[in-house]
């Protein structure tokens, strides 16, 4: 399927401290998944040395630490450039508010107060140290800086507070998947409104709607794929069956599905099948394995996962994409994974 849009995107990376892995080389974009074992904190390292944290997990004391603990030790970091919260869900807001407090805070982003706002997260949210505070919309950018070396990754905004971006003039209409769409029960919950941010840098295409469920994601393909295709697919929802459409998979093609999961939560059946059956993923890997009371269990194989043990670990997965943007290698520097694929573009 032939891109829509040649506008570079940004995301998050995630890391943790217990098994730090040095930055790549200078001139390269970095995502960390930090594990914060089944929300959601995902890092963006550019190469103009700037950051973008998406998300903070819970307000616990040890994951927030664990987030701190990983933008100083592993990413080397004295103060987040932007934070991108998504929703108000008490997995993506919960840590910002104490996150504050150990380091500092450029820029934040998010929903701010609006009409169908699901979940308030309280004036201690809204009133947390920040030196700027930003209500993002369909098509705004972070304005994100290049080197001499590397030109500025692009950073996106697709949709939000369930409005999306209006396709381009001209766009051809995906008539064939939307015949196949089916439908859910409708989304009342606070995860309608998240943020859907697509990170672009030369080749390199990365995809993340947060939490958006089924019937929403529909909108991002149908009538016209807003996306295009893309080399990395941060599953949504932690892998929850009601979100992961799959047929906005089917018209992403992603190379590779990072699932940032817990031992408890994500990976359902649905999704996982869904992720097994679209023929452009080469690989698919998850912060946690699946290990269910109930035995209905989903999982990559070991060598892909983060964290193959019930305990709180931390283990992150950190992707580093060359300069060029042509190619993308995914670590697990707990076990010494480390794998190269070609940025989509780079193999045409």
């Amino acid at each position: 399927m032939k891109r829509l849009s040649t506008f570079p995107w940004c995301l998050l990376l995630v890391s943790t401290v217990l098994f730090a892995a040095p930055r790549a080389v200078a001139g390269s974009l970095e995502i960390h998944w930090i594990d914060v074992e089944g929300g959601a904190a995902t890092l963006i390292l550019t190469p103009a040395g700037e950051s973008i944290l998406i998300d903070t997990g819970l307000p616990q004391r040890y994951q927030v630490e664990r987030i701190h603990d990983h933008l100083r030790d592993v990413a080397k970091l004295k103060h987040l450039d932007y934070l991108v919260v998504t929703h108000y869900d008490l997995d993506h807001h919960g840590g910002a508010a104490p996150l504050s407090t150990m380091i500092p805070i450029r820029t934040v982003y998010d929903n701010g107060r609006f009409e169908k706002m699901v979940n308030d997260p309280g004036e201690k949210y809204f009133s947390f140290a920040a030196g700027n505070r930003v209500v993002i919309h369909p098509g705004d950018r972070i304005p994100l800086q290049g080197t001499a070396a590397a030109p500025a990754p692009v950073l996106r905004c697709v949709g939000t507070r369930q409005v999306f971006e209006q396709p381009p003039a001209g766009a051809v209409r995906n008539t064939a998947i939307c015949k196949t769409l089916r439908t859910k029960s409708p989304d009342t919950s606070e995860n309608a409104n998240s943020i859907v941010l697509l990170l672009e840098y030369g080749d390199f295409r990365f995809y993340d709607a947060a939490d958006l469920t089924w019937n929403l994601e529909s909108q991002l393909v149908c009538p016209v794929n807003l996306i295009g295709e893309v080399d990395v697919y941060q599953v949504t929802h932690h892998g929850l069956s009601s979100s992961n459409n799959a047929a906005v998979v089917q018209c992403l093609q992603p190379t590779v599905s990072v699932m940032n999961n817990g031992p408890t939560k994500g990976c359902h059946p649905e999704t996982f099948a869904t992720l097994k059956t679209t023929g452009s993923i080469q690989a698919m890997y998850q912060l946690h394995k699946n290990q269910r009371p109930d035995g209905k269990v989903n999982n990559t194989e070991d060598e892909y996962i983060a964290n193959t043990v019930k305990d709180t670990s931390g283990n992150y997965i950190r992707l580093s994409v060359d300069s060029s943007g042509s190619t993308f290698t995914v670590h697990i520097p707990a076990n010494g994974h480390s794998r190269t694929f070609r940025s989509k573009s780079g193999r045409r």
